[in-house]
């Protein structure tokens, strides 16, 4: 039960169930407190009201629910599991991403790309414009190029296709994220809290590369960083990660 507790706990830690949850304990204290002093009149209010709150909750609490029902759905609930991309693919993929990012990083061109996992995007993919091209740095790149129509959406890419472009992503309403993220971060960080799908944003202010998963931004990420957190959470089991990497690295040295 403390585990259960536990977990429920991390899945609504830095959302807005915190302050609903901590809204209907003052309820519950103030009624409380209405009974021990015979207040009958705010009693009768109160648990009259809180008789609604029972009707409503599921409704308030719709997106945490949504978001519980998907992890145990993949088995994320009680533990990880390890998404798999075959060994050339996987290459194919972060090298392409990497060197992309890399150059719309030092030309500050900002970037939204997703990288479906487990979860599929089907919803998200229909409300951009669909390509289903090979991935490539050079495409990769001319989409985001400014000038482009498809530069302000996100791209989409499943295994080694690029899926989708210009697409509309649900933009976050967490309360923690710093203002100072604007709509790419915080469309990042909305997908990332409905799907376990793994973004990579270039800011175009700054230039400065995030990666985004789960709810989690990571940023600053230099090129080898960058490398190390796609490898981390793109390949498979984790004694063949080493090789992988290892073998990616000294063929880019090479």
């Amino acid at each position: 039960m403390a585990y259960l507790f536990y977990r429920v706990i991390l899945l609504i830690r830095g959302t807005r169930a915190i302050e609903l949850i901590k809204g209907l304990f003052v309820l519950f204290l103030v009624s409380f407190l209405s009974t021990q002093l015979h207040l009958n009149t705010i009693n009768w209010l109160l648990k009259n009201t809180m008789t609604m709150f029972f009707v409503a909750l599921p409704v308030v609490f719709q997106p945490e629910l949504r978001r519980a029902l998907e992890q145990i759905g993949r088995g994320r609930f009680f533990g990880q599991t390890i998404f798999k991309l075959e060994r050339s693919v996987l290459t194919r993929l972060i090298t392409d991403v990497t060197e992309a990012v890399m150059y719309l990083s030092e030309n500050k061109i900002g970037a939204l790309i997703v990288i479906e996992r487990e979860v599929g995007l089907r919803d998200y993919l229909e409300t951009g414009i669909a390509l289903e091209a090979r991935l490539s740095r050079e495409l990769l790149v001319s989409i985001f190029y400014p000038g482009n129509p498809l530069h302000d959406g996100a791209v989409i890419i499943r295994q080694d296709l690029i899926q989708s472009a210009g697409c509309f992503l649900p933009l976050s309403d967490n309360p923690r994220l710093h203002s100072k993220f604007g709509t790419r971060h915080r469309a990042a960080m909305g997908i990332s809290e409905l799907s376990d799908a793994l973004v990579v944003v270039v800011s175009e202010e700054t230039g400065t590369i995030s990666v985004v998963l789960e709810g989690r931004i990571t940023r600053h990420l230099d090129e080898m960083r960058l490398k190390e957190r796609l490898y981390t959470n793109l390949a498979k089991p984790q004694e063949e990660k080493n090789n992988w990497f290892s073998n990616f690295h000294w063929r880019k040295q090479k």
